[in-house]
């Protein structure tokens, strides 16, 4: 019989299903319960060693002997200490000790109570990873747990061998071993290469934030195109040889839970870095696929869709070269979501936010840089088709408003290509000293969306704010941005209706250099922003 601790059920599963089976179990209360389920499963090859500084080193001497990971494992409190010598010899030897420490529940530490000491990262750099795992109480704590044991017992063996720390809280009562059956847990697994499997029909591939210039070639994307259903975001930088789906977010809001369902993946492949959409998070959250692999130079685990099943170490552009050349069964899937995607169509909208956006995007010259403030201008763009040969840039790596100005200012200064940046006002005001330098080149034109505040916050579903919360919550302001820009040498326009917008426009969007820096104050009303956009959604479920 084994715990009734669904942490330590998914620890022992995952450690047979990684082939993992000797174990050294050092004696105490609060790991009994991980000690007596290793002990119950006839896979696991047991030792019994009392004393941690001498378990530790007993356990480099099986797995020297066996060159496979070993499983040493102590109560809480000063015995994980114990194990520190023999830890950094594993370390420094390149040996993979897999150490599981139980612990107290964190609210204990520091009260007095028994055998209490902080436990996670204890051996902070002398271990390849750490991992604390929570006590399962929803399917999200198990995810998470499951997906942690999985990081650990992966790092033991990349890039070099080592040992991992897996500490576990456990929580009383400590002694109820009333399950008969390991659960079936998800083992993810690291691979440099994979074939594609020809009877998975619905494949998708997702592309996160990459850099310009993306490498595939006509023959390479029209491939991709024909095994994938491919979706791209504007920050994903693929080149105009890929025909991608790039209004996911906005077909998914229109698409029938039924029809989602239908087309749920099979297969799905993801690389890169940040996926604005959270529909289509939702989406593959909530239908997910039966394989996932995500492709990344450091085989990171990535999981994103809570369905990860393979982390591919190679290099994302080599790796869909090869998925482009392999043979395959053909089918229809990508055709269903370009069908679908081809029906949407960019907004026309009157003057507002999301229309000064996209008749820029429209108007941009060729072989010019982009660079896209957090938030609505980034959710915005992704509303309205671009140019095929322009680099979109966003500080998409934590996603936060600061230094949205000064990166694209960065980026500008050494450019020889016209960059425009469109930024909202709080992401503005918040950079403003990004303009408060020498390196502010003619190449850099400015469109500073000001609507007296946060609009992202008047969209957020179940976010309600009075008069009185408005002005903390989204920041409303009556700032504008002229002083600033005239100061800083820039020629500066304010736009306040259509007409001015169209007269400001062709100044702005003209390929020629100019004299100046460009900057257009763009003043909206956001009430009437958004009342647009939801019309442009509600249109949408016409068709």
């Amino acid at each position: 019989m084994y715990s009734e601790k669904k942490n330590i059920l998914q620890l022992v599963a995952l450690l047979k299903a990684h082939g993992i089976n000797q174990a050294i179990l050092c004696p105490g209360s609060r790991n009994s319960p991980i000690v007596q389920t290793l002990a119950n499963h006839p896979f696991f090859s047991c030792h019994a060693v009392t004393d941690e500084r001498s378990a530790g080193f007993f356990g480099i001497g099986l797995s020297l002997q066996s060159n496979r990971p070993v499983v040493v494992c102590c109560t809480s409190g000063t015995a994980l200490l114990n194990l520190h010598p023999a830890v950094a010899e594993a370390f420094y030897r390149q040996i993979p000790l897999i150490i599981v420490s139980a612990d107290r529940p964190a609210a204990w530490i520091g009260q007095t109570d028994g055998q209490t000491i902080p436990q996670p990262e204890v051996f902070r750099s002398l271990v390849k990873k750490s991992v604390h795992l929570p006590e399962i109480q929803n399917e999200e704590d198990e995810w998470y747990c499951n997906r942690l044991i999985n990081e650990a017992l992966l790092e033991s063996d990349h890039h070099g061998k080592g040992p991992v720390h897996i500490n576990i809280p456990v929580s009383e009562p400590l002694f109820r071993l009333s399950v008969e059956k390991l659960p079936d847990v998800r083992v993810i697994k690291r691979q440099d290469r994979i074939t594609l499997p020809d009877t998975l029909n619905r494949r998708m591939l997702v592309v996160g934030q990459m850099p310009a210039n993306c490498p595939l070639d006509a023959a390479t994307g029209e491939a991709l195109s024909k095994r994938f259903a491919l979706f791209a975001e504007h920050t994903g930088n693929l080149n105009s040889f890929v025909p991608a789906i790039l209004n996911m977010d906005t077909l998914l809001s229109v698409l029938p839970e039924e029809r989602q369902k239908e087309l749920r993946p099979d297969l799905l492949i993801t690389y890169g870095g940040n996926i604005v959409s959270k529909r289509l998070k939702q989406f593959l959250r909530t239908y997910p696929p039966q394989i996932h692999w995500h492709v990344s130079e450091g085989g990171e685990i990535i999981d994103l869709f809570g369905a990860l099943t393979t982390a591919i170490e190679a290099e994302p552009y080599s790796f869909l070269q090869k998925m482009a050349a392999l043979p395959v069964t053909p089918t229809t899937y990508p055709l269903q979501w370009k069908t679908l995607s081809d029906k949407i169509p960019d907004p026309k909208l009157p003057y507002s936010e999301p229309a000064v956006i996209g008749d820029l995007l429209k108007k941009l010259p060729p072989a010019s840089v982009l660079h896209l403030g957090n938030s609505s201008p980034l959710r915005y763009a992704q509303l309205f088709s671009i140019p095929n040969d322009i680099d979109v840039f966003c500080n998409r790596g934590t996603s936060g408003i600061e230094g949205s100005l000064s990166a694209a200012v960065g980026y500008a200064s050494t450019s020889d290509k016209l960059n425009f940046v469109i930024i909202g006002d709080l992401s503005f005001f918040f950079d403003m000293n990004a303009l408060w330098n020498g390196s502010v080149g003619n190449n850099l034109r400015i469109l500073l969306l000001n609507n007296g505040g946060g609009e992202i916050f008047q969209t957020l579903p179940g976010l309600e704010m009075t008069d009185r919360t408005r002005r903390f919550v989204a920041g409303t302001h009556t700032a504008s941005a002229k002083g600033w820009a005239v100061e800083r040498g820039f020629h500066y326009f304010a736009i306040h209706n259509n007409d001015e917008w169209n007269e400001a426009l062709p100044v702005f969007t003209q390929p020629k250099p100019t004299t100046r820096p460009l900057l257009l104050e763009v003043f909206t009303e956001q009430s009437e922003d958004i009342r647009l956009l939801n019309e442009y959604y509600k249109s949408l479920k016409k068709l």
